[in-house]
């Protein structure tokens, strides 16, 4: 019997496209943390961005691949098409007076799974959910944006993969992965993880009529999963290889170890340790303010230094109204009907390669 259990996810990995453009959306519009600059250690010419809680904490990390100029991507099958944030259930309405305020066009809110729910999606085009979760006990992150603490993102809530055939991915989380069927509603159904709270969810959608989906520009990269230490991943990494599952070898991500793997309809999931953490190479007070690199990139430290765009990263301030307005930017956009293309960059920049083992 498999003994493989994620207790949550982990952190979800997206593909943007101007950085700074990136930076100021999520830091001055959302309010998280930029817990780390570090780069895609397979191609380190790109930035790795991590946002999160004040310590980059597990299940509040949302983290990006910017591409200057990359295509836009499309929702569809085979793909996580949302991804949701935890905010406090009596903090709908501030929400969304702040995001029309920033001229963020959002959706009506929608009443889903017995919460509240505001769409909107980011300057790529990426979908995003805030949904207003009753008992969320994490702190979020309040030291940027104006944002109050009472009203501050908590961390990641759930993410939604969307396939033609729901069995089968069905079948590898509840078998392979430990999760259990939490519900369904029309064709779609949710799973549960540990204690099944927010940040331990995953929904699945059905839709045997959408076209495939196509990862670049606004599209989620993988979805990771939590593991509490390396001994464990270890045990779950031989356990899915003789279940027949093509898993990767175990990977050094400096932060936290990992392996990476398909589910049936194509989504690439990643279980990642929780430790060591984002403090291992710099203060906590310090997090996000400067490039760090793994060792065996230090020596290349200047090239690789040379080949990024400066990144402006704002202190932490409060009645900044006007700064995340300009962080808003006329790119939002309101988040249309699933399925619709995300926002195509300017320029020819090259798509991220999505292939098991690259782009982390």
């Amino acid at each position: 019997m498999s003994t493989v259990a994620p207790q949550g996810l982990h952190h979800v990995t997206a593909i943007a496209g101007n950085p700074q453009r990136n930076v100021d959306f999520y830091t001055k519009v959302l309010g998280l943390r930029l817990v780390k600059q570090t780069v895609n250690f397979d191609a380190p010419d790109t930035y790795h961005l991590y946002y999160g809680d004040e310590a980059g904490r597990p299940a509040s990390l949302l983290t990006f691949f910017p591409w200057d100029g990359v295509p836009g991507g499309r929702l569809g099958t085979g793909l996580t098409t949302a991804t949701a944030f935890s905010i406090p259930d009596e903090s709908t309405s501030w929400w969304l007076q702040r995001l029309r305020s920033l001229g963020v066009t959002v959706q009506p809110v929608a009443h889903r799974d017995g919460s509240d729910v505001i769409t909107l999606r980011d300057p790529d085009g990426m979908v995003l959910d805030l949904v207003g979760t009753a008992g969320d006990e994490r702190s979020g992150w309040d030291g940027v944006a104006s944002i109050p603490a009472d009203h501050a993102v908590r961390g990641l809530h759930a993410v939604t993969l969307t396939e033609r055939l729901l069995d089968p991915t069905a079948e590898m989380l509840t078998s392979m992965l430990g999760m259990r069927l939490g519900g369904e509603e029309g064709s779609r159904a949710r799973f549960a993880m540990g204690g099944g709270k927010s940040g331990a969810l995953v929904d699945v959608a059905g839709e045997k009529s959408m076209d495939r989906g196509l990862q670049a520009g606004g599209t989620v990269h993988h979805v990771a999963f939590r593991a509490p230490d390396l001994p464990t991943m270890q045990r779950w990494h031989d356990e899915l290889a003789d279940a027949g599952v093509y898993v990767t070898e175990i990977l050094d991500r400096q932060y936290f170890k990992s392996i990476y793997f398909r589910e049936p309809g194509g989504v690439l999931f990643e279980i990642a340790t929780d430790t060591p953490g984002f403090d291992i190479d710099e203060p906590l007070l310090e997090l996000g303010k400067s490039l760090k690199l793994p060792p065996w990139l230090e020596p290349d430290r200047d090239q690789i230094r040379s080949s990024l765009p400066v990144l402006r990263v704002d202190e932490p301030v409060r009645d900044s109204a006007p700064a995340v307005a300009a962080a808003a930017g006329e790119r939002v956009v309101g988040a249309g009907v699933p399925g619709a293309g995300a926002p195509s960059g300017a320029g020819t920049g090259a798509a991220p390669t999505t292939d098991l083992t690259a782009a982390r």
